[in-house]
């Protein structure tokens, strides 16, 4: 007689596990947004296209979104520099260097934009470099952008050091035998098995670029149509009591957002079945 055994599970069964995800995601995200929407549409269509195409309005949405994916792009790239270093290499603080990766995620966010500000502000030590020649950094977008590089590089890269760490070494060294170059061998056997990885660290950075605020606020000069970034916006118009209109700004950035995300997480996907199937 076959007999069969279960083995028992760590985390409780299907069911369950699955109505609390659904319970949990539908009480911390979904009921909060779904709110916010509810607030918005207040304004009516009429109301919120008028909102929506008010100069200073499109240029904050301009500004974060522009600014957010500028950032996230110069993370992918230099992000994935700085994990290829970490894994790859071993030189004396290389610990230390490790470790200052995650500085953004363990200062708060207004000492981030502060020390930003004093050093690229016309009279900062970074920032009293280029005065001479015309050059604003503090108080401008290209400031925005610094601050959005700053705090998006853990993401990256934190999300693929450890696919770095798992890619085999001899695989790299075939390359070359077989006749590949370097930039071959970069672009074809170790860009591939990466570039999942380095689209969720994409995604990650530009969803916390397009929300950021504290690093931000006290970097950018909060001049509007120029440098004025969306969740400033919400701010303000929160002051002045506007409420709906707050909700609708925040509901057009939550629809956009969505859009790109869907958008890198398609190709994520499809970058995997391709991988998969190679």
């Amino acid at each position: 007689m076959a007999f069969s055994f279960r083995r028992k599970s760590a985390i409780p069964g299907f069911g369950l596990a699955l109505g609390y995800t659904i319970a949990y995601l539908g009480l911390i995200v979904l009921l909060p947004l779904a709110a916010l929407v509810l607030r918005a549409a207040e304004v009516g269509p009429g109301g919120l296209y008028a909102l929506v195409t008010d100069p200073r309005v499109l240029g904050a949405l301009r500004t974060s979104f522009g600014l957010a994916l500028l950032a996230a792009a110069t993370n992918a790239v230099f992000g994935m520099i700085v994990a290829w270093v970490l894994v790859r290499y071993r030189f004396p603080g290389r610990g230390l260097v490790d470790a200052a990766v995650d500085l953004p995620f363990a200062l708060p966010t207004a000492v981030a934009g502060i020390a930003l500000a004093a050093l690229y502000a016309p009279n900062g030590w970074i920032g009293s470099l280029f005065e001479p020649y015309g050059i604003r950094i503090a108080f401008t977008p290209l400031g925005i952008y610094i601050a959005l590089v700053f705090i998006g590089l853990p993401f990256i890269v934190r999300t693929v050091q450890p696919v770095i760490a798992e890619c085999d070494r001899e695989i790299e060294e075939a390359s070359a035998t077989l006749g590949a170059n370097r930039w071959q061998t970069v672009f074809r056997v170790i860009l591939p098995p990466l570039t999942p990885a380095l689209l969720t660290g994409f995604a990650l950075a530009f969803a916390r670029g397009v929300g950021e605020y504290g690093s931000i606020i006290f970097i950018a000069g909060n001049i509007p149509y120029i440098s004025e970034i969306a969740p400033l916006l919400i701010v303000i118009k929160l002051e002045e009591y506007d409420y709906a209109g707050a909700t609708a700004i925040a509901t057009v950035m939550l629809v956009v957002a969505f859009a790109i995300l869907l958008a890198i997480n398609l190709v994520q996907a499809w970058s995997r079945r391709r991988l998969g199937h190679a």
